[in-house]
């Protein structure tokens, strides 16, 4: 019986993988490969979902906003996480609170999120055009104008993952021996210098860590343009993932295309990540 526990012990966490991420894993790949439709009969259909894939226009702009918004989100959040931990591995007056400010983007909801950009970029009474019309300039349509939409949901995506990447910036950088910096001091004087060749290649396995899983999280970002734009104006900032999310679950209810739509996502990120670790252990065996 003794040598059974463990087994027990275990039995829960394996039917977790079993019921919620390796069935809807094989399930999602089956329905790919046929034409499921709401109210309609099942038929297998083999590649053709992705064979029509490639030909969808509309897949195509959605991707390309997706990647732009992708690129964009994950070099911002890295640059200003990077330069904030920075910052803040000096010695700062109230260090222990503004952490604490800093990181709270990072718990809230991505959909609640969304929802006070709704208020923040308030074309009429919100505080960022307040803020522009006081200083002189023309109050700028966030909702209603299509690149204006677009950078609303980058701001606001960025703004939510940066703390993120301060976290574990910041994590690393507070694990780098403080004789290598007293050597550099001896050296040099200049801040960037240091950062340059001490800090920045002791961190930066950890900042493409978490570059990898920004890069991921992004690209399949559905919260924030829903709530904030609605996909608006027109079609201008509807995500790869928020087309998906219409195909299958609003009209017309294509799951086969939806799920098509959300394996080349899965596949696009084992790519990636094979990628990545490929060079990480080259570089580091």
């Amino acid at each position: 019986m003794k040598s059974r526990a463990k087994y027990f012990f275990l039995m829960p966490g394996v039917i977790w993988v079993l019921v919620f991420t390796l069935f809807p894993l094989l399930y999602s790949l089956y329905l790919s490969l046929t034409n499921a439709r709401l109210g309609r009969e099942t038929e297998f259909i083999g590649f053709q979902n992705y064979i029509n894939l490639f030909s969808d226009q509309k897949a195509g702009e959605v991707a390309l906003f997706s990647a732009w918004l992708t690129i964009g989100s994950v070099t911002l959040t890295m640059v200003f996480g990077t330069f904030i931990a920075w910052l803040f591995n000096h010695d700062i007056p109230g260090l222990k609170a503004l952490r604490a400010i800093l990181t709270m983007p990072l718990f809230a909801a991505p959909i609640a999120v969304g929802y006070m950009g709704v208020v923040i970029f308030n074309e009429q009474h919100g505080p960022i055009n307040n803020i522009i019309a006081s200083l002189g300039g023309t109050p700028v349509s966030w909702i209603t104008a299509p690149w204006p939409a677009r950078f609303a949901v980058l701001i606001t995506d960025t703004w939510q993952w940066t703390p993120f990447v301060f976290i574990v910036a910041l994590a690393a950088m507070q694990g780098i021996p403080d004789e290598l910096f007293e050597a550099a001091r001896l050296d040099t004087s200049s801040a960037w210098s240091t950062f340059r060749h001490i800090t920045y290649p002791l961190i930066a396995p950890a900042l493409g860590t978490v570059a990898l899983l920004r890069l991921v999280e992004t690209f399949k970002i559905l919260d924030v343009p829903l709530t904030l734009t609605g996909g608006g104006p027109g079609q201008a900032s509807q995500t790869y993932s928020f087309y998906a999310y219409l195909q299958g679950l609003r009209s017309p209810f294509q799951q086969g295309y939806a799920s098509a739509m959300a394996y080349l996502v899965v596949i696009l990120c084992i790519i990636i990540s094979s990628i990545y670790f490929w060079r990480v252990r080259a570089r580091f065996e």
